[in-house]
C-alpha cells in the first residue's frame, strides 16, 4: 500500500495537481494499492511537507518529488508533460486551446490533470479565466463533464475542511461526559478485526474515538488491528479498514497490530498461571459453555502451576491439531468453589498467523489482549459499545493481576438501525449464502455498501457525530439518517431525464419544427453544476403513467420546453393501455396554471440505456435479537430492476456520480454506459422512504 498524505490547508494552487494526478492513479489502476489521506493541517509527515508519498519499504518522498515519481512508475501517467505548457501565460494556453480538446494529443494526459489542478486551485485565476479565457474555460468544463473523477481532489479538500465545521456542531452538552484526568493527556484507540468490511457501528466507534482524541482533547489516537484469530483475517480485509478510516477523515496517529506483542502476552500468561491466576483446560466446548453456564468448575481447575505451565508449553511447541488445551483466567468462585466466570485468555489454532507465519501456535483471545494492549500502548481511556460492558470488571481484573497501569472505560450505545443486521458473523453468513453481492453490496451497512449506495462521506460523519457519546441504546430509523445525505446532495446534484422502457409512450409534438438543441442547466439553483445538451422534435417519449393520468384538452408543461395541449389519446380499449398521443405545443402558456409537469425525451437523440436499482432491507424484522436464525427472517425480495433510457447526457457519467433522474429520484452511477451495456444506477433514498 502506497500512503500518499495531503496537507489540507496548504496553497491549492501546489496541491491539487498532485492530487488530481493521485486521483487519476486511482482510477486508472484501481490495483495500484494508492490511498489518499487529507490531513488538516499546513504540513504533514517528519519532514514537515505539503505533501507526502509513503512507499510500502518505508520510504518517503515528499512535495516535488511526487510527481516524478508517480509519472515513472504508473503507466497511465506516462504520456504528456506539465512542462510542455505549464509555464505558458494564460493567453497563450487559451489560444493554444482554440482548436483542441485536450492540451497534448488527443486523450487525456498527464498535461490536463496537473494544469487543470493548478487553475482549479487558484482562486485568483478562475474569475479572469471565466472571463477573458473562453478556450480554457471550454477545455475546463469538458474535462471535467468527461472525467468526474478530477473533482475527488477539490471535493475531498472541501470534506477536510467541513470536519471540524461539523465536529464542531456536534459537540455540546452531551460530549461533556467527565473523562477523569484529561489534563494529563488523551490516548485512544480503535482496535477493528481485520475480518471483514467496517460496518455503520464501527464507523461510530472509530469517529467518536477519532472526536475524543482530536478535537475535543488534542491528544492521539491509535489503530489497533486485533489481528488474533488467523482463521478470520486477511489482508483485504486490513486494507479496505485503512482506506474506509481515510474516507471517513479519521487519520491515526499511530497504527498497530496485536500480533506485534505476541511475545509479551506468552510472556504474561506465563506469569498469570505461575501466579495460580490461569490453568489450562481440555474441556470440550459445549461441556465448557455448559459448566459456565451452571457455574461448575472445570475439572482441570485444581491442577498444579507445573502441569499447567508443562501443557501451556505443549500447545505452544506441537502441532495444535488434537489438542484441545486452551488456558482459562480463575477470575472468582462462589463459596462451593465453583468457578463463576472462567474467561478463555488463550488458544490452540490450526491457522498460521498472517503476518508471523507458523512462529505461533498459540493465540490470546479479546479478554486477555485488550486491557494488555491498551495499558502497554498508553492508552488513558478506552471508549467502546455497551455490549462489553459486563466484561469492564474482567478488563480491570486483568490488568490488577497483571500489575498493569490502569485504564479509564466509557461505554457508549452501539448504533442500531431498524431492520439490519449489524453481526459482522451473520453478515459474513449473508454473503456466503449469496444473498447479497458482496461486503460492498449496497443493501450492506457496510461503509462500503452505503456509500455505494449513494452516502456522502460529510453526511455520514455529520449523522454519526450528532449521536454523540451516550449510554442509551435506541433503534435508529433509517430516515433521518438518509435525510441527511439528502441536504449534501440535493443542491449539487445534476438533473437529468429517464423514461421507463415498458410500455413507454409516444407522443407526436405539433408545432414543433425539426430537431433542434439547446444548452440548459444541469441544475436549476446552481449554474456551477454545468449545462446539459437538450434535444427537441415531433416526437417524444413519455412514461405510461404520466400518460395514463392526461385528459384531451388538458394542458400539461413539458419540463424544459413549455406547454402543450393534450388533443387525442390513443389507447387499448381492454386494458386501457396508453399506446400514443398527440400534444400540441403552446409555448406561450403559463407554467404555473398547468397541474401536470411531465418529464419527457426526444426520440431524435442518442437515448442511453439505463438499469435502475431499488433497494428494500435485508431482513423482515424491525429489531433483531442475538439467538434469531438469520434465514427465517431475510426479506425475499430485496431488489427492485427497471430499464429505462436516459438522456444523451447520460452517456458521459462517471462511475460514482450522484445525479437526479426528475421526478424520479436520486441515483448514484454504479457502473457508467458503455457501448452495448446500459448503465447501471443506484436509487439513493432521502429519508422518505428506507
Amino acid at each position: 500500500m502506497v500512503l500518499f498524505t495531503v496537507a489540507s490547508k496548504a496553497n491549492a494552487a501546489y496541491i491539487l495537481p498532485v492530487v488530481t494526478a493521485a486521483a487519476y492513479v486511482q482510477v486508472s489502476t484501481p490495483d495500484a494499492g494508492l490511498s489518499i489521506t487529507f490531513e488538516d493541517e499546513e504540513s504533514v509527515g517528519a519532514k514537515k511537507g505539503k505533501l507526502e508519498l509513503k512507499l510500502p519499504d518505508g520510504k518517503l518522498v515528499y512535495d516535488d518529488d511526487i510527481i516524478p515519481y508517480l509519472r515513472e512508475n504508473y503507466p497511465a501517467l506516462q504520456i504528456g508533460n506539465k512542462e510542455q505548457v505549464l509555464d505558458k501565460p494564460l493567453k497563450e494556453l487559451d489560444s493554444h486551446l482554440t482548436l483542441r480538446s485536450y492540451i497534448v494529443g488527443y486523450s487525456l494526459t498527464l498535461a490536463d490533470i496537473v494544469i487543470w489542478g493548478a487553475l482549479r486551485g487558484n482562486k485568483v485565476a478562475i474569475p479572469n479565466i471565466k472571463r477573458n479565457a473562453k478556450n480554457i474555460a471550454r477545455w475546463s468544463s469538458f474535462i471535467e463533464a468527461s472525467y468526474p473523477w478530477v473533482s475527488n481532489g477539490p471535493a475531498e479538500l472541501q470534506a477536510s475542511a467541513q470536519k471540524k465545521r461539523a465536529a464542531a456542531s456536534a459537540a455540546g452538552a452531551s460530549y461533556n461526559i467527565g473523562l477523569p484526568n484529561t489534563e494529563n493527556g488523551v490516548v485512544t484507540r480503535f482496535p477493528p478485526e481485520p475480518s471483514g468490511y467496517l460496518h455503520i457501528g464501527h464507523a461510530k466507534a472509530a469517529l467518536l474515538n477519532d472526536y475524543f482524541a482530536h478535537e475535543q482533547y488534542k491528544g492521539t489516537l491509535i489503530c489497533r488491528f486485533d489481528d488474533t484469530n488467523p482463521t478470520k483475517e486477511n489482508q483485504e480485509f486490513e486494507d479496505a479498514i485503512k482506506h474506509d478510516l481515510s474516507l471517513l477523515g479519521i487519520t491515526p496517529d499511530k497504527i498497530s497490530f496485536s500480533s506485534d506483542y505476541f511475545q509479551e502476552m506468552y510472556e504474561y500468561c506465563i506469569q498469570i498461571i505461575k501466579d495460580g491466576k490461569a490453568y489450562a483446560d481440555d474441556t470440550e466446548k459445549e461441556q465448557m459453555q455448559h459448566e459456565r453456564r451452571e457455574g461448575i468448575a472445570s475439572k482441570n481447575r485444581d491442577a498444579t502451576v507445573e502441569q499447567n505451565l508443562a501443557r501451556f508449553e505443549e500447545m505452544k511447541l506441537a502441532s495444535p491439531e488434537g489438542l484441545r488445551w486452551c488456558i482459562r483466567a480463575k477470575i472468582s468462585v462462589d463459596d462451593n468453589n465453583k468457578a463463576l466466570r472462567d474467561p478463555v485468555i488463550y488458544r490452540c489454532n490450526l491457522q498460521p498467523h498472517h503476518r508471523t507465519g507458523s512462529t505461533w501456535k498459540i493465540y490470546p483471545t479479546y479478554d486477555f489482549c485488550v486491557p494488555i494492549l491498551d495499558s502497554l500502548e498508553g492508552v488513558t481511556h478506552a471508549l467502546r459499545t455497551t455490549e462489553y460492558g459486563d466484561r469492564n470488571a474482567q478488563y480491570a481484573w486483568m490488568q490488577e493481576t497483571l500489575g498493569l497501569r490502569k485504564v479509564y472505560i466509557w461505554d457508549f450505545s452501539r448504533l442500531n438501525f431498524i431492520r439490519s443486521v449489524l453481526s459482522k458473523r451473520k453478515l459474513t453468513q449473508i454473503i456466503d449464502q449469496g444473498v447479497v453481492w458482496g461486503w460492498d453490496d449496497p443493501r450492506m451497512p457496510t461503509i462500503r455498501g452505503i456509500r455505494r449506495r449513494g452516502m456522502t462521506v460529510p453526511a455520514l460523519r455529520e449523522y454519526i457525530l450528532k449521536q454523540g457519546p451516550s449510554k442509551n441504546v435506541v433503534n435508529q430509523d433509517w430516515t433521518k439518517f438518509w435525510a441527511t445525505n439528502k441536504k449534501y446532495i440535493d443542491p449539487v446534484a445534476p438533473r437529468h431525464t429517464a423514461v421507463e422502457k415498458e410500455d413507454m409512450v409516444e407522443a407526436r409534438v405539433q408545432g414543433a419544427d425539426g430537431v433542434t438543441y439547446a444548452e440548459k442547466p444541469r441544475h436549476g439553483k446552481n449554474p456551477e453544476v454545468g449545462l446539459k445538451k437538450v434535444v427537441y422534435s415531433n416526437t417524444i417519449l413519455l412514461d405510461q403513467a404520466d400518460a395514463k393520468s392526461f385528459k384531451e384538452g388538458e394542458e400539461i408543461t413539458l419540463m424544459n420546453w413549455g406547454n402543450a395541449y393534450v388533443r387525442k389519446i390513443h389507447a387499448e380499449p381492454t386494458s386501457g393501455k396508453i399506446t400514443g398521443l398527440d400534444l400540441q405545443l403552446h409555448l406561450a402558456g403559463d407554467v404555473k396554471k398547468t397541474e401536470k409537469k411531465v418529464t419527457w425525451l426526444s426520440k431524435d437523440q442518442e437515448l442511453v440505456p439505463v438499469t435502475l436499482y431499488e433497494f428494500d432491507y435485508l431482513i423482515t424484522k424491525d429489531k433483531m435479537e442475538k439467538d434469531d436464525d438469520i434465514n427465517l427472517i431475510l426479506n425475499p425480495t430485496t431488489e427492485v430492476k427497471t430499464e429505462a433510457l436516459g438522456d444523451c447526457n447520460v452517456a458521459h457519467l462517471s462511475e460514482g456520480e450522484i445525479i437526479q433522474f426528475e421526478r424520479k429520484g436520486y441515483f448514484r452511477v454504479d457502473r457508467p454506459y458503455k457501448e452495448g451495456q446500459p448503465a447501471v444506477l443506484f436509487n439513493i433514498p432521502t429519508g422518505k422512504s428506507g
